[in-house]
């Protein structure tokens, strides 16, 4: 009785659907009411799966487990997916030699875990009148990257956005 309401709540509005059945075979073009009894027969559900066609395509099966197959599959989609995060590093334009080679090498890291990274360099009072030496700092930190091997495509060059001085780089394909 269960799979009835399944299939009244299914509203399937042609009246005429195209119909294959549980093997895989195709029955061809039957009355609606001609279709569920037949699914009725087997003791499984009819199923419209493509609404848009003309006749619609309904198909005779097990409506549990073709959903839970559904989720399964989605579900092993969504493991294979990566999520790329944008990781953001900020420093001065006075910043040291060795502050830099420390931030440059948590840059390497996230790009090693496949995030994009966003350098910025923050001006503060007076240093705003002086924004090449942050255009240094940026170069610089890029120099660093590529000695010690870093593989990496520059997304965004170095740009002034207000205050700060940033660029965006992103993992190199050929790396993964």
């Amino acid at each position: 009785m269960a799979t009835k309401e399944l299939r009244i709540n299914r509203q399937i509005r042609a009246r005429e659907v195209f119909v294959i059945d549980a093997e895989g075979n195709q029955q061809g073009v039957m009355n609606v009411f001609a279709a569920l009894e037949l699914a009725e027969q087997s003791g499984l559900d009819l199923v419209e799966v493509s609404p848009n066609a003309n006749p619609p395509v309904c198909k005779i099966l097990d409506f549990g487990k073709y959903r839970y197959e559904q989720e399964k599959r989605n579900r092993e989609a969504k493991k294979n997916q990566t999520i790329v995060k944008l990781k953001e590093i900020r420093m001065q334009p006075k910043i040291d030699r060795h502050d830099m080679e420390f931030k440059t090498k948590a840059i390497a890291e996230f790009l090693e875990d496949g995030n994009k990274v966003k350098i910025s360099v923050r001006f503060r009072g007076r240093e705003l009148a002086h924004t090449e030496l942050g255009k240094v700092v940026l170069d610089t930190i890029l120099q660093i990257l590529t000695e010690k091997e870093v593989t990496f495509n520059l997304d965004k060059p170095a740009m002034m956005e207000g205050r700060m001085m940033s660029l965006i780089i992103s993992p190199s394909k050929a790396k993964r």
